[in-house]
């Protein structure tokens, strides 16, 4: 599979991978950043953004993704950053492929399986007939019904794409997400640990990371420690984008 990706700066190899329903453009102004210092690339994941639509999704499968995506890129090794569904991926990445792994953040998530939480989401896009849809602000209007925050919204309306002839579309595979959104929130796969230096970040204002769990995380990675990031939800690189931009140099510096 040959995934989207855009690619900034020189030096040592970054990669960065967004959430579940997210593209590699909700990362682009942190990577611009970043890559004052490192050659970064953000990677849109398959079923996601503009890369390609595939019946399978699980984390074993998107780690090869990824590791697929380096050899075409002649990456022999880098830093891997993610964050969410993105983090999942990273962190599956380097218990398989350890070797291929500089250090690793995941931002805003943990190593195991979580409850779900995305089930109103998914309800209010699959309620969008995008035949009958005449611009985006009737997207807006039909997912107001059920997603009362604006924010949210705008985030995934930035699925949304139009065609030559005016028909609107998901840049994202909308059906496979739903119908392995299990396999979205099921835990990594582990064989052995990862020993190589691992960052967990977690939003402050976040449910999905919390201090008791992370004693069990270093079970798998036993490298880890955990930064937290105050005034940020769930989405950090938006809240709090220097605070991360700041705590995320430290780790790879160092």
């Amino acid at each position: 599979m040959h995934l989207n990706y855009k690619s900034f700066g020189q030096g040592e190899p970054l990669i960065i991978l967004h959430g579940l329903f997210g593209t590699l453009d909700n990362w682009q102004t942190v990577a611009k950043k970043l890559a004052e210092q490192y050659w970064v690339f953000i990677v849109d994941q398959r079923n996601h953004g503009r890369s390609p639509h595939d019946p399978e999704m699980n984390y074993k499968i998107m780690a090869e993704d990824l590791q697929q995506f380096m050899e075409q890129q002649w990456i022999h090794k880098a830093f891997v950053l993610g964050h969410s569904m993105g983090g999942k991926t990273a962190m599956q990445f380097a218990i398989d492929y350890p070797e291929m792994v500089e250090k690793l953040i995941a931002v805003d998530i943990g190593p195991f399986s979580k409850s779900g939480g995305h089930e109103l989401i998914f309800d209010a896009l699959l309620s969008i007939d995008l035949k009958n849809i005449k611009n985006r602000k009737a997207a807006d209007d039909i997912l107001g019904e059920k997603i009362s925050d604006f924010g949210v919204r705008q985030f995934l309306l930035k699925n949304l794409t139009r065609d030559k002839t005016g028909n609107y579309s998901w840049k994202m595979n909308l059906p496979v997400l739903f119908s392995h959104y299990k396999e979205i929130l099921a835990a990594v796969k582990v064989s052995d640990p990862f020993e190589g230096e691992t960052l967990f970040i977690s939003g402050a204002r976040s449910n999905y990371i919390n201090e008791e769990d992370f004693s069990s995380y270093k079970n798998i990675f036993p490298n880890a420690q955990l930064e937290t990031i105050e005034n940020a939800g769930h989405w950090v690189h938006s809240d709090q984008p220097e605070q991360l931009l700041q705590k995320t140099l430290n780790f790879l510096q160092n």
